[in-house]
């Protein structure tokens, strides 16, 4: 265990450690408390402490367009698909991004990683160090890295969802931020904040012990551009298990929640697909039908794969 994660976890409750001053003057030097203090008594909240969990998403925010694509983005939407209707309504300083989103996906893997390891102190407030994150997230850790990461924390809570997106076998419609609450508990000596607790909201926090989650490959953290990200979630999420996965360039632009012009993101969705980088997936487009087909990476019929996309 590191040495920052050392004193952000183990040391955080030493304010209260054993040592007492004597009520009395005739008790002279200060004596050493026979009891240690009772240090968790009444934690209510989970430390995310598993350094090899799996990266986790849950499945509605991978339908549904939560996040947006471009900082600073002050647009109001509204989506519907099915019964489904979701408005998303941005917050001062703009959308929580899908970078932004990284903070979900770290809080979800260590929940889930947690309960199938049965663990039963998970909880949806989840604590963590700021360190931790940044390396599982592929991130930078220098000072401007915890800056951004306190801006993202701040668009997290401030956008706010209504949506009557099922969970759990439950259909409600509800308003909630995309995460409740967040606290800055312990900050090093140059004021970076090291160790951080977020308060995931009920919705989300039910999806997640419904195990409505999907595991994402590490590389995801690596992909730069959101329009990417954005991509494999819903590759992810469509394709599964499938071998592939077709979908008309109209469609995937309603459900990437993209807001450029059609013509634009079909030229990015040909140079994507022009790439071969998108972690697990193979893509071919077809400018005949305006199709994207998604094939997974190692998946049985690999051969036929690769004609189908000799032939796109």
């Amino acid at each position: 265990m590191s040495e920052d994660r050392q004193t952000s976890i183990v040391e955080n409750a030493r304010a209260g450690e054993a040592w007492t001053e004597a009520a009395s003057p005739s008790l002279g030097k200060s004596k050493r408390s026979t009891l240690a203090p009772e240090r968790h008594s009444q934690r209510d909240f989970f430390i995310a402490d598993i350094l090899d969990a799996s990266p986790k998403d849950d499945t509605a925010s991978m339908e549904h367009p939560l996040f947006a694509l471009r900082s600073g983005d002050r647009k109001v939407r509204y989506y519907q698909h099915g019964e489904a209707t979701m408005e998303v309504r941005p917050g001062i300083k703009g959308l929580a991004t899908i970078h932004d989103k990284d903070v979900w996906i770290y809080c979800i893997s260590q929940l889930m990683e947690a309960i199938n390891r049965g663990r039963e102190d998970v909880s949806r407030t989840v604590r963590f160090t700021a360190y931790d994150f940044m390396i599982t997230t592929n991130r930078r850790t220098d000072g401007d890295s915890y800056k951004r990461m306190g801006e993202a924390l701040e668009r997290l809570s401030e956008s706010r969802i209504v949506t009557n997106i099922e969970t759990d076998g439950r259909r409600e419609r509800a308003g909630f931020g995309l995460i409740d609450s967040w606290h800055v508990i312990e900050r090093s000596h140059d004021n970076r904040m090291v160790a951080v607790e977020v308060t995931l909201p009920d919705w989300l926090y039910r999806s997640v012990t419904a195990k409505h989650v999907l595991t994402l490959s590490r590389d995801y953290f690596r992909l730069r551009k959101p329009l990417d990200r954005r991509i494999y979630e819903l590759a992810r999420k469509h394709c599964g298990n499938q071998p592939k996965w077709h979908v008309t360039i109209a469609t995937l632009h309603v459900k990437s929640g993209s807001q450029d012009k059609l013509y634009k993101f079909r030229a990015a969705m040909k140079a994507l697909a022009a790439t071969n980088e998108l972690p697990d997936y193979r893509i071919a487009f077809s400018a005949e039908k305006d199709m994207m087909t998604f094939y997974a990476r190692g998946a049985k019929g690999g051969r036929a794969q690769m004609l189908d996309l000799l032939k796109a």
